[in-house]
């Protein structure tokens, strides 16, 4: 958790002055011509994972609804039709 916590806190310092500096780095190791394909690229990532994350969260709401619906009764078979017991023969005094 504390790796996290750093990751975060590198973000949160990244500014302007900084994001220049990083982009401008980019582009002496790659190249203006590189540049373009890799925001394409980095797009179609982009637009494949809040596909994905929306299809996901779809499952779950789906999943919760038919969880949230309640079980409709199941009809009992049909027992066999009951026979009278047998007739015990008169008992002798």
């Amino acid at each position: 958790m504390h790796l996290t916590t750093d990751i975060i806190a590198f973000i949160e310092g990244v500014g302007g002055p900084e994001l220049m500096m990083i982009l401008f780095v980019v582009l002496l190791l790659f190249g203006g011509q590189k540049l373009p394909e890799f925001a394409r690229g980095l797009g179609k990532t982009m637009r494949e994972f809040k596909k994905a994350a929306g299809n996901v969260e779809d499952e779950f709401k789906r999943a919760m609804d038919e969880a949230v619906e309640p079980a409709k009764p199941v009809k009992p078979a049909a027992l066999p039709a009951a026979t009278p017991p047998p007739e015990r023969p008169p008992e002798k005094d």
